[in-house]
């Protein structure tokens, strides 16, 4: 089994990198201060995120081949593990943004932190900045490091959260950036999407697995449930669960001609454990039961 290098406190992770820590609960990491090391899986007991400079190993996401661009930002939650084990040798360079749950609880960010979808993402979702957005981005991280360094008085945790939560809104207009100027490459996703579900109500896994769920979809077209929700919801206004159920009731709706099948046999069919169901989700998009459905095309 591969070893995993565990940082449960942001201090051990600042010791790590040979960085000074001002402060407990946060820092801004200077990853080009840490001794030359070999690739590790790492796990953070914090918030993390990766401003990346130059291809470097300790990002590498499972199999994948991901070139780390200048400017490329990666975000992960407290718990994920990250990178593999190898016996090359690289130096890291970069900054990384650390920061506890413990420093925002009670705080607006603590309250909304779930909203920052992409910290769910995977590394080749990772976001890629414009020289314009990297010099944002650099001036929050700034902004943090200067009140990190002045002294504490009773507005420096205010600050210090509030240019977090700044420079997180950030990456939501970037990210919703990114998933514009990627658009033929989100449009290729949906066009796989579809025919996932197409093939999935065709097959006989709907009674093996059930109705597919947006983790299930997810992970058969290999993107994290959080992205690959975030770019269905840009790309059709709707999310992932109601198109999802849009495509059930169209299915529905075809098996419904078949009057030789029962309204329970249509169910199970689709993945539903109990003809109830089926009927309560068809009403709710359509208006009227299944039978009422059948009743009116004839």
């Amino acid at each position: 089994m591969e070893e995993i290098l565990k940082f449960d406190t942001v201090s051990q992770y600042n010791a790590f990198n040979k960085n000074e820590t001002l402060h407990p609960l946060v820092s801004v990491v200077d990853l080009s201060k840490a001794a030359p090391r070999q690739l590790r899986k790492m796990s953070y007991g914090f918030y993390v995120v990766f401003l990346k400079e130059i291809k470097c190993g300790d990002l590498k996401y499972g199999i994948s081949n991901y070139d780390y661009e200048e400017g490329t930002l990666v975000f992960l939650a407290p718990g994920q593990v990250i990178g593999s084990q190898g016996e090359e040798w690289y130096q890291p360079k970069g900054l990384a943004l650390v920061f506890h749950a413990d420093l925002i609880h009670g705080t607006s960010l603590g309250r909304h932190i779930n909203d920052y979808t992409f910290f769910s993402y995977t590394t080749n979702e990772a976001l890629h900045l414009s020289e314009r957005e990297r010099q944002i981005i650099l001036d929050c991280f700034s902004k943090i490091k200067f009140e990190l360094e002045h002294a504490v008085d009773k507005h420096s945790k205010t600050l210090i959260v509030s240019n977090i939560e700044l420079f997180l809104n950030y990456c939501v207009r970037f990210y919703d950036r990114q998933f514009i100027t990627r658009d033929n490459t989100n449009k290729g996703i949906l066009e796989r999407f579809e025919t996932l579900l197409k093939n999935f109500f065709a097959s006989e896994k709907p009674q093996e697995v059930g109705l597919p769920s947006v983790a299930y979809c997810a992970s058969e077209l290999n993107l994290s449930a959080n992205y690959f929700g975030d770019l269905i919801k840009k790309e059709t206004g709707k999310s992932a669960n109601e198109y999802i159920h849009l495509k059930l009731i169209d299915v529905a709706k075809e098996k419904i001609f078949d009057s030789t099948k029962s309204v329970s046999e249509i169910a199970y069919e689709l993945g539903f454990k109990y003809p109830q169901h089926f009927t309560r989700v068809f009403k709710q998009h359509v208006g009227v039961t299944p039978l009422e459905y059948r009743s009116s095309m004839n």
